[in-house]
């Protein structure tokens, strides 16, 4: 199986918070002079938004759809100390370790639904991507997208994967139809779904779930609320995704219908 290469880096330095997402990601600098939106383990929805962000991301690269390249950031406990404000500074202290960042695309515009600048087939296949990771947070009021260059990018997939919240009954979650695909703010805009649905099936490969699912760093995977092992974990998510991919064309009538 190859590997999903996913680069490193240090952070160096805090540059600024990003008020409005909920979990107060930040914009920092990396050791590799680039400047990335951090995501935070600390933060409300922890470790497992990260993997979701993770997942989902590339899973989107993989499908041919824009999405910031994402690193794995070592975060020390240098910054806390030097931290002012007392949110932030709890924020960074129990983010110690591995972090995941996003490169900072600076000159992006938020993604306006009455200015439409996206073609039928890249929504459709964003359509299909938030339906096959249950992604609850492409709405018109949170678009999770940008336009740059005159092309859509996606960001912000860490509410995705919600079975992951409670693994007692993340069973029922692989073969049921995903309702609240008819509040995505593209629905309306992907009218090529069986065409999604193909090339999806062309470029996803069970091979290439199992790679991503590998990248996840495994303390990531480790809780004191949940006594599953790592690796029942990831097998966890692979089959959860191996159905989605395998039942794409439903996924992609369901889509259809609710437009």
């Amino acid at each position: 199986m190859s590997s999903l290469e996913i680069r490193t880096v240090d952070v160096v330095q805090y540059m600024q918070p990003l008020r409005e997402g909920g979990s107060l990601p930040a914009i920092v600098k990396a050791d590799d002079d680039f400047m990335y939106v951090l995501k935070f383990r600390g933060a409300g929805q922890g470790k497992k938004a990260l993997i979701a962000e993770l997942i989902g991301g590339e899973l989107a690269r993989a499908i041919g759809l824009k999405v910031p390249e994402i690193v794995l950031m070592n975060l020390d406990d240098s910054f806390s100390k030097t931290e002012p404000d007392e949110e932030i500074q709890d924020l960074l202290k129990f983010s110690v370790g591995l972090n995941l960042g996003l490169h900072f695309i600076s000159s992006a515009i938020t993604y306006d639904p009455l200015v439409p600048l996206v073609d039928s087939f890249t929504a459709s296949k964003t359509v299909l991507l938030d339906s096959m990771i249950i992604n609850i947070d492409r709405t018109a009021k949170n678009t999770n997208l940008l336009n740059w260059n005159k092309e859509l990018w996606l960001i912000d997939h860490g509410a995705s994967l919600y079975f992951h919240h409670n693994w007692d009954n993340w069973e029922d979650y692989p073969e049921r139809a995903f309702s609240k695909i008819k509040d995505h703010v593209l629905l309306e805009k992907a009218d090529q779904l069986p065409e999604a649905a193909d090339a999806i099936r062309n470029s996803v490969s069970e091979e290439l779930i199992s790679s991503i699912i590998e990248a996840i760093p495994e303390d990531w995977l480790t809780e004191e609320s949940n006594p599953m092992p790592p690796e029942q974990i990831r097998a966890a998510y692979r089959t959860f995704l191996c159905t989605k991919l395998k039942n794409i064309d439903s996924l992609a009538k369901y889509a259809s219908d609710a437009r």
